[in-house]
């Protein structure tokens, strides 16, 4: 008897629960094989170009067969490979620039550190005169890549927003506006004492998360604004302000009740961080930092960890993010409190232009004639 052919009730196979688990893990072992094939793409392409920046450096092109050579090689290199992107003059001479931009660093005896955290490793080889292409380099976007090369000056520095992007996911805008925001020069955190409160590894991560200035330039308010504007502000604009925040913020409510001795008091914003596994009480001030401000976080961050901390929780920690601040108050303010605070800035709020109230020509001249009018009658 030659072999059956067997025909399943669809609605049968669709319906069970094993059919349905094992296709949900083709799913997603399809798109996990798809991210890889693109990064590892993304990686070879970026290496190519990484050698050909070298290619270009080290045969001193230019000098050897003349100024228009770079353009003749992306021509020659495009009727071959007319379905390729990336091979015009312009992204060529883009790549002499960024594997420059890297050797001339690499080469700087002081930046030993930076170079060995660029390549996770002690050593650099050297191929038919190319300095090796660094990993890190690949895991990110070659506009990324160019973006980080024209805004910054150091190798530290780029090394820091390359991390940046990978840790946090940045999209091309993102990682603009941070390098437009010199988010490098500002990284070192608040003004806090998580040091001293907390244990080590905690402080290191608060103090990761945090930062000395925080960029509200995506808020516009009226040029008196108040803080129960600003609340509001970043609370209409939340995706843009936990974007601002960091990752690991999750956004619990604005003016968040707390009962203290049957007297209600109201928290600006509540946060909790699923990294450090604690809740984050953040207060705003529209003005400069004054000591009294201090008192009150301190006040709420204990609220807080006696009425909302859990056991699984970590301690509390205290943000007051206010227009500006003296350095030596806010160290004078910490002094005798045993809860983890710190103090940063903020900048960049957008002013609202106030509309004129003045009558256009047409309504002027509308006017003009209902007072003929009227005079007309009299």
């Amino acid at each position: 008897m030659g072999e059956k052919t067997i025909f399943v009730n669809s609605h049968d196979v669709f319906c069970d629960a094993e059919y349905s688990t094992w296709l949900e893990s083709l799913k997603q072992s399809y798109r996990t094989a798809q991210i890889n094939a693109a990064l590892k793409t993304n990686f070879e392409k970026l290496k190519w170009y990484w050698n050909m920046g070298g290619n270009l450096v080290n045969k001193k092109a230019e000098e050897r067969w003349g100024n228009g050579v770079v353009e003749q090689v992306s021509l020659d290199l495009q009727a071959e490979f007319p379905n390729s992107k990336g091979l015009s003059a312009d992204n060529l001479w883009a790549m002499k620039r960024w594997y420059s931009f890297y050797v001339e660093k690499i080469k700087d005896e002081k930046l030993v550190r930076s170079v060995q955290e660029l390549y996770n490793s002690d050593c650099q080889v050297t191929v038919d005169g190319i300095v090796q292409f660094p990993e890190l380099l690949g895991l990110i976007p070659w506009g990324h890549n160019l973006d980080i090369i024209r805004l910054t000056a150091s190798l530290p520095e780029a090394i820091f927003y390359i991390k940046k992007t990978i840790q946090e996911g940045w999209k091309r805008t993102v990682l603009q506006r941070y390098l437009e925001a010199r988010l490098y020069e500002k990284q070192n955190g608040t003004i806090n004492n998580f040091k001293e409160q907390l244990p080590v590894k905690q402080a290191e991560l608060v103090q990761e998360i945090t930062k000395e200035n925080y960029d509200f330039g995506f808020v516009e308010l009226p040029a008196d604004y108040s803080e129960h504007n600003l609340e509001i502000a970043l609370e209409n604009h939340i995706s843009r302000f936990l974007m601002e925040l960091g990752n690991g913020f999750a956004f619990l409510g604005r003016q968040k009740e707390i009962i203290v001795d049957g007297v209600s008091r109201r928290i600006d914003m509540l946060f909790y961080h699923v990294r450090l596994h604690c809740y984050i009480v953040v207060e705003l001030k529209a003005v400069r930092f004054e000591p009294e401000f201090a008192g009150k976080l301190n006040f709420y961050v204990n609220a807080v960890n006696d009425i909302l901390k859990g056991k699984q929780d970590n301690p509390t920690i205290g943000l007051l993010i206010c227009s500006d601040m003296k350095q030596t108050e806010v160290r004078y303010s910490f002094k005798g409190l045993s809860t983890p605070i710190g103090v940063a800035t903020y900048d960049n709020v957008r002013i609202a232009e106030i509309e004129k109230e003045l009558p256009s020509v047409e309504e002027l001249q509308q006017r003009i004639k209902q007072l003929e009018s009227q005079l007309g009658e009299k």
